[in-house]
């Protein structure tokens, strides 16, 4: 049962800064053909826009998983979950960021949580995930452990 379901659309401002790709387009194919110029920065501009909305991973809450994309952590190994916006988290995809975490972050979304693993065999010590409603995310997580026997 899902029990929080973010998906991390990209920002407006990205799809206005690859519409740039279609004056780039046309000034490259206007001077061979330019119903061939149009058609080739239309294509462009949509596949730039298809491979934006394609890439948008998910943050998902399950009753008995954490999701970050395609990456899955069960609760069962989930420690601490902190939140964090502006600054720190900042300094948490910056300078407190430690080599061996494991990162889903998106330029375009701020806040982040850290989610720590407390499985021994895994050399991942916290994953860090963008979200732009990381109380949700920590909240989400702390009532599937109510849900999740054993925890």
């Amino acid at each position: 049962m899902t029990i929080y379901r973010e998906r991390l659309w990209p920002a407006p401002w990205l799809f206005i800064g690859t519409a740039l790709v279609i004056p780039a387009t046309l000034l490259v194919f206007f001077p061979i053909n330019q119903t061939v110029g149009v058609v080739a920065a239309l294509v462009l501009y949509a596949g730039c826009v298809g491979m934006l909305l394609l890439g948008s991973p998910l943050v998902e809450v399950t009753d008995t998983e954490f999701h970050a994309g395609r990456a899955r952590l069960p609760i069962a190994n989930i420690g601490v979950v902190t939140p964090f916006t502006g600054a720190e988290a900042t300094a948490e995809r910056g300078p407190r960021l430690d080599a061996r975490a494991w990162l889903m972050i998106r330029g375009w979304v701020s806040p982040v949580v850290t989610v720590h693993v407390i499985d021994n065999r895994d050399p991942v010590p916290y994953w860090v995930v963008s979200t732009r409603h990381p109380e949700r995310v920590v909240a989400a997580i702390a009532r599937s452990r109510q849900s999740t026997p054993g925890r």
